[in-house]
């Protein structure tokens, strides 16, 4: 019995022949190509600097020069996505080089859903405070690690890629950041123990 190709094999069809039609020249494919990616790679870039104006900017910068390079473009056997969140990566280091200093995330956690109630508004507000401190303390991979695993939701071989670390290196980076934002959870005073 034949099974039928999944949705995403389907869609990494797709993709690949976009790809091959963008290296060829096809300003339609890249087009298509950039619509598929525009959202996630806006958003990781927004992360990392905190501005949505300045994410606008970057973001745009990093499918020029993706729209430049296409041509030379090669698989490697990586996804097209992890070619991007590259450039997006070093378009970001190259932001803050530039800009020093500067905190990556000063507004990432400040969207508010005005459907909830006041006090859970304001109760969701302290906890992306504290959340943004806790990853401002990060070391800038421990961060980009961070936000591509549990805000972009890619796996620890895809941020691999994306960083060009091991897959057992993303893991350990993950571990640390991941102990250090416990730790500086841990030494926060609680709630239930502030003087009244």
């Amino acid at each position: 019995m034949e099974r039928e190709p999944s949705a995403s094999s389907t869609a990494d069809v797709r993709e690949d022949l976009l790809v091959d039609r963008a290296r060829r020249g096809d300003a339609d494919a890249f087009g298509r190509l950039y619509e598929l990616h525009l959202d996630r790679i806006y958003r990781y870039v927004y992360y990392r600097v905190g501005s949505s104006n300045e994410a606008e900017d970057l973001t745009e910068h990093v499918f020029l020069k993706a729209c430049e390079a296409i041509g030379h473009y090669e698989s490697r056997g990586l996804p097209f996505a992890a070619w991007l969140y590259r450039m997006a990566h070093n378009a970001v280091i190259d932001h803050y080089r530039a800009r020093r200093p500067t905190t990556s995330i000063d507004e990432t956690f400040d969207v508010e859903d005005e459907r909830q109630n006041p006090v859970a508004s304001a109760e969701a507000l302290v906890d992306r405070e504290v959340l943004k401190v806790a990853i401002k303390r990060l070391n800038s991979d421990q961060q980009t690690v961070i936000l591509l695993r549990f805000i972009e939701g890619l796996s620890h071989a895809e941020v691999g890629k994306i960083l060009g670390k091991s897959e057992g290196a993303v893991r350990v980076i993950q571990h640390r950041a991941l102990g250090a934002m416990a730790r500086f959870l841990r030494s926060l005073p609680s709630a239930g123990t502030a003087d009244a």
